[in-house]
């Protein structure tokens, strides 16, 4: 056995022992000895692999595996490029909590800076955005290689999951390979043998210190608002009320119409006396408006994995954990009135005509999804437009890419989530979303196949860009070209052109049917426009201010 099949063959073995259940792999030539033990792994039913041709979509792959599964998940590439097409899934997993391993094949550090092909410096090619980097050395025929390598993985891993210390997130693994690269029929056997422990344990065991921080010294029945952002802790919030965004794992038990209500003119009669902050909003300007207000007392339950704790306007008085909370039942009362009010009267625009079609897609698609359902919600308009106008329910798991927020690799994203779920898969996206990450269609014909409705919002460009500044009539002039960035994508044909079945929604009432639970990779689209689409966000929170001005006019 050759020296770089050696390394690869115990480096896929300590990974499996550590936990790893699935593998990401991309084509290449200098990471051939991990890819020859990835697939004997696969065969032998240690693992799952799964082959993407684009390293940016595998990237994304392995996210949506780990995000999924909870479990670290490797992706492994060739040396050069490739490296840095993994760099915005590292991004992502860094800045969301995810562990993901990178395994990055090199050439031998002699080859580095002689002008040989695919050699660039890639230690340390993802900067800060890596828990942890390592470049291991290249493998030799000696005693002792065995004991190196696994402890390397070991601590990789550790690193990936937060039991360094730290929040769970993604690490580096640079292996320099030597040639040969490919196992050999026959050689020398190996100095020492190369199985691991007997009991399948990996070769270091790590677990991960814990400690209790203290409470926060918030007063329980003060008048409290919650808010619970991407990745919220699961603590009791003692009746409080809630404003969830939907990647919280929180949203089941919010308020329908909390970001309106913090954004109406009479929410002052809403104003808390203090907040709390449960994992990191990011979606809403009213509730970073609220989170601002220097006469509001904010505080924030410390993450349990370690992660930073958010605090854009500098207002944080403490972290710690959740104290019982005890609000008084008038501010119950009141928000929830409000919350009520605010409701109908949503429903009743919903309902009517020149409403912005992604608000009554989301509320149709988030009432027709079956119990057990898992959704994946893209970034820009989708994410919000569930949050603002969907009902929230039980029963569902809502993922999103929050850490940094990009519409790159939602499909290969929710792909991977998909693999991992036993139940329905889905995923709510924009166009632009879906055109970003094409390849993530892209399933070989040996490959595990998602079972995945992906619904789609075509309006031709970026919508979300007429809700901002960007979008005022001032700009006109610029902004379609610049900001709109309209296309004439044939979505069918796309579909067709990946293997992907396709459905097109005319009326929002054959959602129902087209969301039905069904296996295969599949595209639902609906079309709208974009004109109109400030016009009708205006509309409504005309609306729901009017509705809730009587509520709150006697508090």
């Amino acid at each position: 056995m050759n020296p770089s099949t050696a390394q690869a063959q115990v480096i896929v073995d300590e990974m499996v022992r550590c936990g790893v259940t699935d593998a990401v792999l991309c084509p290449g030539s200098r990471n051939a000895p991990l890819s020859f033990a990835l697939h004997a792994a696969d065969a032998a039913g240690r693992l799952r692999l799964h082959v993407r041709i684009d390293e940016r979509t595998a990237g994304f792959l392995a996210l949506g595996l780990a995000l999924g599964s909870g479990r670290p998940v490797p992706v492994c590439t060739t040396s050069g490029t490739a490296v840095a097409n993994l760099h915005p899934a590292v991004l992502e997993a860094s800045y969301a909590g995810v562990p993901l391993l990178a395994l990055t094949a090199d050439r031998p550090p002699q080859l580095i800076g002689t002008g040989a092909s695919q050699a660039i410096a890639q230690p340390g090619i993802f900067g800060d955005a890596v828990r942890l980097a390592v470049t291991a050395a290249v493998a030799d025929r000696v005693v002792g290689e065995q004991g190196r390598w696994r402890s390397t993985v070991d601590r990789a891993v550790a690193a990936a999951t937060g039991a360094l210390g730290g929040p769970p997130g993604p690490v580096q693994l640079n292996l320099p390979f030597a040639e040969p690269l490919v196992p050999e029929p026959a050689g020398a056997d190996w100095p020492e043998p190369v199985d691991g422990r007997l009991d399948g344990a990996p070769w270091t065991a790590v677990h991960r210190g814990c400690r209790t921080a203290p409470v926060l010294p918030l007063d329980p029945a003060a008048p409290t608002l919650v808010i619970a952002g991407h990745g919220a802790p699961d603590v009791d919030l003692g009746g409080a009320p809630v404003i969830a965004e939907p990647s919280s794992g929180r949203w089941a038990e919010a308020l329908r119409a909390g970001p309106w209500l913090l954004g109406a003119p009479q929410a002052a009669a809403l104003r808390p006396t203090q907040v709390l902050v449960l994992g990191r909003p990011t979606l809403h300007r009213p509730v970073q408006r609220l989170l601002a207000d220097p006469d509001v007392a904010v505080y924030a339950v410390e993450d349990p994995a370690g992660a930073p704790w958010p605090d854009v306007p500098g207002t944080l008085r403490a972290v710690g954990s959740a104290p019982e909370l005890a609000p008084p039942s008038w501010w119950t009362d009141v928000w929830s009135a409000a919350d009520a009010a605010a409701g109908s009267a949503l429903d009743a625009a919903l309902d009517g005509p020149d409403v912005p079609a992604g608000l009554r897609l989301a509320r149709a698609l988030l009432s027709a999804l079956p119990d057990g359902a898992q959704l994946v919600l893209g970034s820009s308009n989708p994410v919000r437009d569930v949050s603002l106008a969907a009902v929230p329910r039980p029963g569902l798991t809502v993922l999103s890419n929050r850490g940094v927020a990009g519409i790159d690799g939602t499909v290969s994203t929710a792909a991977g989530t998909a693999l991992t779920h036993p139940g329905p898969s889905y995923a709510l996206l924009g166009d632009l979303t879906l055109l970003h990450d094409t390849t993530g269609l892209v399933v070989g014909p040996d490959e595990p196949r998602p079972d995945l409705t992906l619904v789609v919002l075509n309006d031709q460009g970026g919508g979300i860009f007429s809700l901002l500044e960007q979008g005022a009539p001032a700009h006109a002039a610029a902004f379609e070209r610049v900001f709109g960035t309209p296309h004439t994508v044939d979505l069918g044909a796309l579909s067709a052109a990946t293997g992907a079945e396709h459905a097109l929604v005319e009326d929002l009432a054959e959602l129902a049917g087209a969301v039905a639970p069904a296996p295969g990779l599949r595209v639902v689209e609906a079309r709208a426009q974009r004109a109109g689409l400030r016009d009708g966000h205006a509309a409504l929170r005309a609306v729901v201010d009017a509705a809730v001005a009587p509520v709150v006019a006697g508090c």
